[in-house]
């Protein structure tokens, strides 16, 4: 087979766009941990929240006050449940293209390596998106509840 300009150009690329996807993959590793530790955060905040957190707010602040708190902490939850899945399936799809070059050679342990970082960044992206998913639905009645609180005083 002889090989045109046309063919080492779309090789070269190839290349080019292999090793640009390559890198991607550990800001999404570390973003994706950075998620998990907001969501186990947020675990904590939504639990002082509920045992008097909400009520003390009621008392000492103001209409607008609860309410400008309450979208920040919703829309921090919102954000999370959205960005981490799709960073579990970056970091689910960018190891799998080496891994499967990997098998290709016959290197069944680097395909082994490959699927492991693929599952491992698909169940962190799942795990902080549900709990931000639960928190920001928790959130939402609570704060709603709290402002027909303060809005009846």
């Amino acid at each position: 087979m002889v090989i045109t300009p046309v063919d080492t150009k779309n090789k070269m690329l190839t290349e080019l766009l292999h090793q640009a996807v390559s890198l991607l993959l550990n800001p999404v590793i570390l973003l994706l941990l950075m998620m998990a530790v907001i969501a186990i955060l947020e675990i904590g905040i939504a639990l002082g929240e509920r045992l008097g957190g909400m009520q003390e707010m009621a008392k000492s602040k103001s209409f607008q006050s609860v309410e400008k708190i309450a979208k920040k902490r919703i829309e921090r939850a919102d954000l999370i449940t959205r960005i981490a899945p799709i960073l579990g399936l970056m970091g689910t799809l960018i190891p799998l293209g080496p891994g499967l070059a990997e098998l290709s050679v016959g290197s069944f342990a680097g395909l082994a390596a490959s699927i492991s970082i693929a599952f491992d960044t698909t169940v962190l992206g799942l795990f902080s998106g549900m709990i931000c998913f639960i928190i920001g639905r928790k959130r939402r009645r609570w704060y709603d509840q709290l402002l027909v609180q303060i809005e009846g005083k």
